[in-house]
């Protein structure tokens, strides 16, 4: 049996998560074309080790919240952005690959209108990512690879937010996109609140909490 077709017949459940060791360039690559686009679970790839993880129902959500009150803070500074999802992202120079649960270009809003297809030899990275569970090193290590700027992450319904310094992230109380704007306090905020309401009305309280 080869290593694709052991992989094609992995079931992964809900929370479950698969790591796989010495998994040569060419293979991630042939997995990826195997398994499709339209597969619920995400991968990251570093230097041989290849990381599966089926996301669970409560993941989602606060991925989504997170990604619905981003969206609501980009529009209300007035900032052009565009989003790519869980778009897989690798560069073989750097024998990393991730697909995070969303990410955002805004300062490099205008290399990926439009685009049809990332190629991380011309094209950039994505200037923030969106991580509710970022507990791997695998991730860890291909994100730093990739140089991704900024992530955002949940924590017992608080954001975190990590910034790239020196090849290595950090923790830090303030965004690198969003200097001024208190993330943590506000979006925290929310997240806390998130078993209370709907997703329309925490977007509609958090754009009345950003004008306020």
């Amino acid at each position: 049996m080869t290593v694709k077709t052991a992989i094609a017949q992995i079931q992964l459940q809900a929370g479950q998560r698969v790591v796989l060791d010495r998994i040569g360039w060419q293979e991630f690559e042939d997995i990826l074309e195997d398994l499709g686009e339209h597969r619920h679970s995400h991968v990251a790839y570093y230097k041989g080790v290849l990381e599966f993880r089926m996301p669970l129902p409560e993941h989602e959500r606060y991925k989504m919240l997170v990604s619905h009150l981003l969206v609501v803070l980009l529009n209300e500074l007035g900032l052009e952005w565009e989003s790519l999802g869980s778009t897989t992202f690798k560069n073989r120079r750097m024998q990393a690959g991730i697909e995070p649960d969303d990410c955002f270009y805004i300062q490099n809003y205008q290399a990926v209108t439009g685009i049809k297809r990332i190629n991380l030899d011309v094209d950039p990275v994505p200037d923030l990512a969106i991580e509710v569970d970022l507990s791997s090193q695998t991730q860890v290590s291909a994100y730093e690879a990739l140089r991704v700027a900024e992530i955002w992450g949940v924590r017992n319904d608080r954001l975190e937010i990590n910034l790239l310094q020196d090849g290595k992230y950090v923790s830090s109380t303030t965004s690198k996109v969003f200097p001024s704007v208190p993330i943590i306090e506000g979006i925290s905020l929310f997240l806390e609140r998130s078993g209370d309401l709907p997703m329309s009305a925490l977007c509609r309280e958090f754009r009345a909490w950003l004008r306020g």
